[in-house]
């Protein structure tokens, strides 16, 4: 039984209420929107259109149940420098399809950088101390989803597993289910979208990117140079992961460094994210043009992406918020913060306004 599909009940129940027919125009099981699912990612990632408009087809593939019954829905690594959102994606598309964004299970692999924590992954080998406990990292709930919501799996940082863990990923990809090492039970992957994501090969490219800044390289089209980083990445990828591993991916996504032209959409972003956790005091942060400005020059980093932006708010502009918070404990609902430079261009000033001032 345990090959079973965990939500064969929901299935029963579903063929029940069609009379155990197909209906005329066949619906698909999953009940999500590709459309508004994709417009929430788009939202809130920004500068990665092509990374995107494939997880857009992946997950399209998935709506119409086209793919292999044997197999997990998908499997996709998404590469790329620290800072742009490959987490982030992950994150958002749990909360677009489950309604929490840490509706799914999250594996750090940092964690098992060692062979001998390989053992928390698929649980302690018959023997040894926890084996009929059956204990292991992987959240079945979140792993096997339902009828109608498929689940969702990261493996966060891919190239810091040891090998025993890759061979584990192997035997997922290939047959979508996984033995525990107690042999008693089996975690069903065919009902996941699974994702990867890796840093490899970022820090070879950024230093191939400094040097052609410093050579007649720099003038050549934008499409060779993309080429180049794209050979470099996939150098970097064969060298750290056996062929028979890669080539059971779906999918490998290349995103994007930051640039200037994606500033302003990151100091926007990061305002967005602070208000929603100031929603909870009910109060509003308004930055006032000046400030939003000065946010984006002090926190942008090509190298570090949206969390040098993340930082730069939490060293900055978080602090005098808190203090504004503090100091003002009878305020009422639905009063407005007002951010702006201070006078003396040195610091941000935080003024407690109502919102029939604002002009």
């Amino acid at each position: 039984m345990e090959s079973v599909m965990p939500f064969i009940n929901e299935v029963l129940e579903h063929n029940q209420r069609t009379g155990g027919n197909a209906p005329p125009v066949r619906q698909s099981r999953f009940l999500f929107d590709l459309d508004k699912v994709m417009q929430q990612l788009r939202s809130r990632i920004t500068g990665q259109d092509a990374a995107l408009d494939a997880i857009a087809a992946s997950l399209a593939l998935t709506k119409a149940e086209l793919g292999d019954p044997r197999k997990p829905l998908a499997v996709m690594l998404l590469m790329g420098p620290t800072g742009v959102g490959k987490t982030e994606t992950v994150r958002l598309l749990a909360e677009a399809i489950h309604g929490r964004a840490d509706a799914l299970c999250r594996i750090d692999m940092n964690t098992l950088a060692q062979e001998h924590y390989a053992a928390s992954l698929t649980g302690a080998p018959p023997g040894y101390v926890g084996s009929k406990e059956g204990n292991t990292l992987f959240d079945r709930e979140a792993i096997e989803g339902s009828f109608g919501k498929p689940g969702i799996v990261l493996f966060d940082e891919l190239e810091k597993a040891s090998e025993p863990v890759t061979r584990a990923l192997m035997n997922i990809f290939d047959n979508g289910q996984l033995r525990l090492s107690s042999g008693t039970t089996t975690l069903d992957f065919r009902n996941s979208l699974i994702f990867m994501t890796s840093n490899i090969g970022a820090q070879a490219i950024w230093n191939w990117q400094q040097r052609q800044q410093n050579s007649w390289r720099r003038w050549l089209p934008e499409n060779w140079r993309a080429q180049q980083e794209h050979k470099q990445q996939k150098l970097a990828l064969e060298k750290a992961f056996a062929p028979e591993f890669l080539n059971r991916i779906d999918q490998q996504l290349i995103y994007q460094r930051l640039t200037d032209d994606q500033v302003t959409v990151l100091v926007e972003l990061a305002l967005e994210r602070l208000n929603n956790r100031l929603a909870r005091h009910q109060v509003q942060l308004v930055a006032r043009p000046g400030l939003k400005s000065w946010l984006g020059e002090q926190g942008f980093d090509r190298r570090y992406g949206a969390r040098a932006m993340a930082r730069c708010f939490r060293q900055w502009l978080e602090p005098e918020v808190a203090h504004a918070l503090l100091q003002s404990p009878d305020r009422p609902p639905g009063c407005l913060l007002i951010a702006d430079l201070a006078a003396q261009k040195d610091g941000i000033e935080i003024t407690l306004e109502a919102p029939d001032t604002i002009s």
